[in-house]
């Protein structure tokens, strides 16, 4: 069983799902966003008071200025693609918050965060705000969360027997699973994917960075699978 998470304050400047200053949200120098709604404001439900009276200077495109965050999580739902990403979370990797920010770029599904269920947003530079995150305690209980819900879990490891990913075919339905900093994936991640793809390397490093690794991979996912006339 899958866990939600509410979004939770973690460090200087980073509040509740409330509201407040985020740390995409700080001014530093000019302004970002835009100014009050100019004029008579517009009509409808999806537009927030206190946006078009004060302004939004949230990172947020375009299309969504103005809207309350509800109104943009229940656009975004209407948007999201049918892959999911989950991300081992036994050491406190501080790549998380950069997945979850690509993953929301993306429109992934939801985002799975498997180990420890607190995590360091800071990356993430308030997209889990937009994004539905869960938790799940052990790969196993991700592993059946995917059977139920009819997912392939895509293990993301340059190990032996992988495909490289630029040549694998990749499930439209599927998690998209990395491992962490350093170790990779846990051998219990690999023993519960049903595909295995490494990402093709020409360098003396043995890795590279789990955030990038995850970009690259979801990114593989959308030009396979995505309606490119959808993006922004």
């Amino acid at each position: 069983m899958a866990e939600s998470q509410e979004h939770e304050p973690d460090g200087p400047g980073e509040v509740g799902p409330t509201g407040g200053v985020g740390p995409t949200e700080w001014v530093f120098g000019d302004p970002v966003g835009v100014g009050p709604w100019p004029g008579e404001w517009p009509e409808g439900a999806r537009y927030d008071p206190e946006l078009l009276a004060g302004g939004d200077r949230r990172n947020v495109v375009d299309a969504y200025r103005y809207w309350s965050r509800a109104a943009v999580v229940a656009d975004l739902d209407e948007r999201r693609h049918d892959f999911h990403v989950a991300i081992e979370n036994f050491q406190h990797d501080h790549n998380i918050g950069t997945v979850v920010r690509t993953a929301n770029a993306f429109a992934a599904r939801a985002v799975h965060i498997v180990g420890r269920k607190r995590w360091n947003r800071r990356g993430a530079m308030v997209t889990d705000r937009y994004q539905h995150v869960h938790h799940h305690p052990t790969v196993e209980s991700l592993v059946d969360y995917a059977a139920t819900e009819g997912l392939a879990v895509v293990g993301v490891d340059n190990t032996p027997g992988s495909v490289p990913v630029e040549t694998a075919t990749l499930p439209r339905r599927c998690v998209l699973l990395f491992g962490q900093e350093g170790p990779g994936l846990t051998d219990e991640a690999r023993a519960g994917a049903d595909l295995l793809v490494s990402i093709a390397q020409f360098g003396s490093t043995r890795s590279i960075n789990a955030g990038v690794a995850a970009g690259i991979v979801m990114h593989a996912w959308i030009r396979a699978h995505a309606d490119l006339s959808r993006a922004w």
